[in-house]
């Protein structure tokens, strides 16, 4: 008696296996699909992180300031600023100081920029100008807030001087400051919300 090998069991064991490398093949190229995927976001965050530096960039040759846009963050300017308002500033250094500016200048020893009112000028030339400040909302002159011994302000101490205001829009900028986590948080949801997300 010859043994006949059973047909149909061969050709189901090679259905199965084609079905299974149909299975691998489409696993493959879904794989290849979503690291390129993930390219094209991580690109495209680039590319938005790009977009703002150049319009920063862009507005710090237009305006001559280093901080074309700051945010007030005290009450000392009250009442012609509050806190959270954002201020748009320009720095033509061909346009003198002149008493009544309202003024944005750094002092060494401080990371924060501060916005006050030039009270006084002594202008003897255009490199050679001394600048007093004070804010609205203050007792007192700046003195005590400049450097150990320093009295009046240069002109390259000044940032800018505010050309524009934006009420209560740097408001977010001040809660983002006061609870750091929650910064993070949102800069990781942001992130994470841009390389994540698939485009229609």
């Amino acid at each position: 008696m010859k043994f006949l090998p059973d047909v149909a069991m061969f050709s189901e064991i090679r259905q199965m296996n084609v079905r299974q490398c149909g299975r691998a093949q489409r696993k493959f190229p879904d794989l290849k699909i979503n690291i390129f995927q993930l390219l094209y976001q991580c690109l495209n965050f680039a590319m938005v992180v790009s977009s703002a530096l150049m319009i920063w960039k862009g507005m710090m040759v237009l305006t001559g300031s280093d901080s074309p846009v700051v945010v007030v963050l005290s009450g000392s300017m009250e009442p012609a600023f509050y806190r959270g308002d954002l201020l748009l500033l320009t720095n033509d250094q061909s346009d003198p100081v002149r008493v009544g500016d309202i003024t944005v200048f750094k002092v060494e020893g401080r990371e924060i920029p501060i916005v006050h009112r030039v009270i006084k000028v002594h202008e003897k030339t255009a490199d050679n100008t001394k600048i007093l400040t004070k804010g609205d909302n203050n007792q007192v002159d700046d003195r005590g807030l400049y450097a150990p011994g320093q009295l009046w302000l240069s002109r390259t101490d000044v940032v800018g001087r505010t050309k524009g205001l934006l009420p209560y829009v740097g408001m977010v900028t001040i809660i983002m400051n006061d609870y750091p986590k929650l910064k993070y948080a949102v800069l990781a949801f942001l992130g994470l919300f841009v390389l994540l997300h698939k485009e229609n």
